[in-house]
């Protein structure tokens, strides 16, 4: 057919891609560790300098010791990166993890995550991002998604079609089965990973599951669960409740191997 000059190289591009995360599911990685790492040093070099970090040292130095005993049961490389933790002037409980070795942790973060366990909860979540290389992952998901669209795009112009129209249609189905998806499966992956290496650590997983129902009492407008790029509230809850029970052992076995932190503001 006229368009398969057009997806054949696509094919070969997206099967060579292809590896696998740290709970064993495919992934589709078009761009390197180190590209990733340049991105994720930028991100965080212009955020300081428009000035989004704030000088607090107990909160720092709080968030430097609980990352640095989740960082320490990572695989490599990134368990022998130098990882740098800023707080973020911002009162909403938020948190992040770069490429690169960089942490912020919002003000807001430590009025919601009001003890050790609860914070190691948020940032082994965003840790996990890392590790699991999500955020190259959604790079090439995009990547792809905008290859596709061409493609699309350019044979529908073979055929006489109104090719502005397919290129919404392509792109509002790649949006919500593609993209979305994949965000909400990470968002997991992200939630799995980082309760096991709380518990390798030292930290209480079942932590977990008190700080996402504090999440979700905190109410607000949020999207249909179809849509949302985060699992529900109530399944995240009971999905990280029932690891939880699995993990108390590794929890247990790592409190008495010395993994015991004590990390307090």
């Amino acid at each position: 057919m006229k368009y398969r000059h057009l997806l054949a190289p696509l094919a070969t591009v997206l099967l060579s891609a292809c590896v696998t995360s740290p709970t064993g599911r495919s992934q589709l990685m078009m761009v390197s560790d180190a590209q990733m790492n340049e991105m994720g040093l930028t991100a965080f070099n212009d955020m300081r300098k428009q000035g989004k970090f704030v000088d607090a040292p107990r909160e720092r130095a709080y968030a430097t010791c609980v990352s640095k005993a989740l960082i320490a049961v990572l695989p490599p490389p990134w368990n022998t990166q130098q990882w740098e933790v800023q707080i973020v002037d911002d009162d909403t409980a938020n948190a992040f993890a770069l490429p690169g070795g960089r942490i912020g942790v919002n003000k807001g973060m430590f009025k919601l995550a009001n003890n050790q366990d609860q914070l190691a909860v948020v940032l082994g979540h965003e840790l996990s991002h890392v590790v699991a290389r999500h955020g190259a992952e959604r790079v090439s998901d995009n990547m792809a998604t905008q290859a596709a669209v061409a493609a699309g795009t350019a044979y529908a112009g073979t055929r006489g079609t109104n090719t502005g129209y397919v290129a919404a249609a392509l792109g509002l189905g790649a949006q919500v089965g593609i993209l979305l998806p994949f965000s909400r499966t990470q968002e997991s992956e992200a939630d799995t990973l980082g309760q096991r290496y709380m518990a390798q650590a030292g930290f209480d997983p079942r932590a977990a599951v008190t700080l996402w129902q504090k999440m979700g009492a905190q109410g607000g407008s949020k999207p249909p669960a179809f849509l949302s790029t985060h699992p529900s509230t109530g399944n995240r809850a009971q999905a990280l409740n029932q690891q939880a029970q699995q993990l108390m052992p590794v929890y247990e076995q790592a409190r008495k191997s010395g993994h015991a932190p004590n990390c307090r503001m």
